[in-house]
């Protein structure tokens, strides 16, 4: 049976939003609160450690923008039993048949993010005014729920045989296409939905949908395009999601607030506030009625975008058009006033919510715990706490105990951590393996190893058995005191326990083996993963390669750096730096070069810093001409020099006394859009200025001030002038400094009358500073002093009185002193 584009899957009545609902009846708002229980509903599987921060305490951070729990059933399958000939490449099945080289792009119709960035405007009240079109609330009539991820349905055949086809999309032709089709038209709704749900990029879960959306005699059902938008949610793909959103417009889906609300937070994660706040138009435009959902996922994007005063615009809103606020609402706010560290204010408006009709949950007051503790007022916590009981009648419970233990023990308080898990035990609460090694590993980071190990003890003694995270925190702790032996013995404790090490626990040991300057013992160690049965991964050959590097053996780093690229881990373009400057730093500029070289044709992220890189070591080795050949080869691999890259080659021709060229460099820089750094200026102005060609840096300058302004360029081309003696060229230019006649600028004057005094000079002085008082600028009286001093022993002394005179005008001296000075 086929189903028309308008037909959509119904759920009962509207579900009504209440002020004492629970927080997270629409977990679109709040989805960092979540993140407060993810440390004790998963386990980690990696110690918290911090080898060179790049081995971190995993933490499970809920970012699931999910509508409801409620589930679709007696769902039917989808498609029909002849889906058409649309393809993938945009044309019929025949024209595939005829071009049998044609290669599937999952990428075509995919609109990403433009990257632009929004300038803060108050024109974003505009798009809030939606809520004072308003004066009624209006009663969803219907709902639509998304289908929940059942793990069954990710396992399905089917869904698994799919995701399979959608990974050989690099070497797509149109056999595969048929397959995928005639898949396609055996999936149900969830499954569907699992295909979309199991894409490691969204990008392609977001083609997948526009492809079966072309697919002839084949409609997705209303609750596949709440997929696809939630999907898009947890990425910046926002162009896309808003494309998704019209076409079920043009389908006639019904469209509820969920589904606006999951395009605003794919503008709002795209860093487009404005955009995600004009969807709130968006629904006004399509008749759709505002809930508290939505406003509450406005205020989070608010919130989430360090707008805290537009979201409490927003709660007052609300209220004047009747949408009552619930605790989620109350809680995004909460957490904003804590971001802007208004810590007191969050604690004003948790006690104000009962009177508003909204009593605080604990979540409510597990935010502002969690930011106390992150600035280090931990003795407000225990007061927290018992203002929850009092106040709220709220008592803590095992959730409460374990965010408090969580959250000091990640601050660093495992002393504190541990009297709340003692007065949890004392009241009958027990914890597991996940709290006792938080405190563990905080322990460790302070380096109290015994108190760890007391801590480790008394898991025994209590039947909570340690296990590799736990270990592998008191492994670490040894290495970063350097007790590397009793590290070892830590490792061999771990097998006589039945705890097998796992890779991050061999990682710790041999970060610490590195530091302790025994780099190739920790080699040594790695070569033998397979006869222990683990294996390196990316941070175990980083840690080594960092530390052969520190340790000065840059050819076996390099040899590192390629084992690691032959076993599929690239390493990032910051190791990569690391390592070619520590090449550079040696003279060993060609090797470098073959090194980045060597990692740029086998796939890794190659930067316009490590070109730069480069490019500074040859010109610290005078090879200038190697240097520019290299800043032309940049454009050939793709990779754009930035004003830094300029910079350097300006300044070695400068060193050179090859201005000409570094002028013209200058000027193709200018010519790429490229703006010029504080740096730039500063190596522009001292080269020309050592050279003596004042009239050619100033037209110069004149052009790189038509891209980026530097108020202060006159001032330092003055400064140096006058450090290299050239005042007359100093004094021509005096006039542009004092236009403005700022501090800045009498700072300059007077670093030129200084100079004039010790060339010997002191009329000239003298003229400066009449020059600073017709622009209402006072010079510096003592060295003005010392002008007057040194004008009256030369038998200028109608200046020197003159001069006096013009500060006595000024009120800035006495008569009595005046003459004090003449005598």
């Amino acid at each position: 049976m086929f189903f028309g584009r308008s037909c959509y899957l119904r759920i009962g009545k509207a579900i009504a939003f209440e002020p004492t609902s629970h927080h997270f009846e629409h977990p679109l708002t709040c989805v960092e609160l979540a993140a407060f229980f993810s440390s004790f509903s998963s386990r980690s599987s990696d110690p918290s450690s911090d080898f060179d921060s790049k081995i971190k305490a995993r933490s499970v951070e809920s970012d699931d923008f999910d509508a409801t729990s409620n589930g679709y059933d007696g769902v039917g399958k989808l498609g029909a039993p002849d889906l058409g000939d649309r393809s993938f490449l945009g044309s019929t099945k025949n024209d595939c048949e005829d071009n049998q080289s044609s290669k599937f792009d999952i990428f075509d119709d995919i609109e990403e993010p433009d990257g632009e960035e929004e300038k803060d405007s108050d024109d974003d009240d505009d798009d809030l005014m939606v809520l004072g079109s308003s004066n009624r609330v209006h009663e969803q009539k219907e709902n639509f729920v998304r289908v929940e991820g059942d793990e069954d349905e990710f396992r399905h055949p089917l869904v698994r045989e799919v995701c399979r086809l959608l990974e050989l999309r690099s070497g797509w032709n149109p056999k595969l296409e048929g397959q995928l089709r005639n898949l396609l038209r055996s999936l149900k709704a969830r499954q569907v939905c699992a295909v979309l749900r199991s894409q490691a990029d969204e990008r392609v879960a977001l083609e997948f949908f526009y492809w079966a959306d072309r697919q002839w005699r084949y409609k997705h059902y209303p609750v596949v395009y709440y997929a696809m938008l939630e999907v898009l949610s947890k990425t910046k793909l926002c162009q896309g999601a808003k494309r998704v959103l019209r076409l079920m417009a043009r389908r006639g889906i019904e469209r509820s607030p969920e589904a606006f609300g999951y395009v605003m937070v794919s503008y709002s994660r795209a860093g487009k506030l404005r955009h995600a706040m004009r969807v709130l138009t968006l629904m006004q435009k399509a008749g759709v009625e505002l809930n508290v959902s939505i406003c509450n996922t406005a205020i989070h994007a608010l919130v989430m975008g360090n707008k805290l005063e537009k979201a409490l615009r927003v709660l007052e809103r609300m209220q004047l058009v009747g949408i009552a606020p619930n605790v989620v609402t109350y809680n995004c706010l909460i957490k904003g006033y804590c971001e802007v560290h208004r810590i007191e204010d969050a604690l004003e408006l948790i006690d104000e919510m009962p009177s508003r009709g909204c009593p605080p949950d604990k979540v409510s007051y597990y935010t502002v715990m969690g930011f106390l503790c992150k600035e280090k007022r931990v003795k407000e916590v225990r007061e927290l706490v018992e203002k929850m009981t009092k106040d709220s009648g709220l008592l803590p419970d095992q959730v409460t105990y374990n965010n408090l233990v969580h959250m000091l023990s990640k601050h660093g308080y495992a002393d504190e951590a541990i009297e709340f898990l003692r007065e949890a035990e004392e009241k009958g609460f027990r914890f597991d393996k996940v709290g006792y090694s938080a405190i563990v590993h905080s322990f460790c980071k302070d380096g109290r190893i015994d108190m760890a190990k007391e801590i480790v003890n008394e898991m025994f003694s209590k039947g909570c058995t340690p296990d590799v995270v736990t270990y592998t925190a008191v492994l670490n702790g040894y290495c970063r005191l350097g007790k590397v032996d009793q590290a070892k013995k830590m490792l061999q404790h771990m097998y006589k326990h039945g705890c097998k090490p796992n890779t991050v626990s061999y990682t710790a040991l041999l970060n610490g083996l590195c530091r302790s300057q025994n780099s190739l013992g920790a080699r040594e160690m790695m070569n033998m993963s397979e006869e222990e049965w683990w294996t390196p991964n990316a941070i175990t050959y980083s840690v080594l390669m960092h530390g052969l590097r520190r340790e000065g053996k840059l050819v076996e780093a390099c040899d590192m750096v390629r084992e690691m690229v032959n076993k599929g881990f690239l390493p990032n373009p910051v190791e990569i730096n690391l390592l070619i400057q520590s090449l550079c730093r040696e003279g060993k500029i060609n090797e470098a070069k073959r090194f980045m070289e060597e990692c740029l044709n086998k796939g890794c992220a190659v930067n316009v810093v490590n070109f730069t890189t480069v490019i500074h070591g040859y010109c610290q080795k005078d090879d200038l001409e190697t240097a520019l050949s290299l800043l032309d080869d940049m454009y050939l691999s793709n990779k754009h020099p930035d004003a830094i890259t300029y910079t350097t080659v300006i300044n070695a021709l400068g060193k050179k006394g090859r201005i000409q060229e570094a002028t013209k460099l200058m000027i193709e820089m200018l010519g790429k859009g490229l703006d010029p750094t504080p740096v730039t200026y500063r190596t522009v102005i001292h080269w020309y200025c050592q050279t003596g060609r004042v009239d050619d840096l100033v037209k110069l300058l004149e052009k790189m001030f038509l891209r980026q302004n530097c108020k202060t360029a006159h001032n330092q081309v003055i400064e140096k002038l006058c450090s290299f003696g050239k005042l007359e060229e100093a004094d021509k230019l005096l006039g542009k400094v004092l236009r403005t006649a700022s501090r800045v600028d009498a700072k300059t004057c007077h670093v030129l009358m200084d100079s004039y005094l010790r060339k010997g000079t002191p009329l000239s002085a003298y003229k400066v500073a009449c020059r600073m008082f017709n622009r209402n600028l006072i010079p510096d009286l003592k060295l003005c002093e010392k002008v007057t001093k040194r004008l009256m022993s030369e038998g200028n002394s109608k200046e020197a009185d003159n001069l006096m005179l013009r500060f006595v005008e000024r009120g800035c001296l006495s008569h009595q002193h005046q003459e004090h000075l003449q005598s």
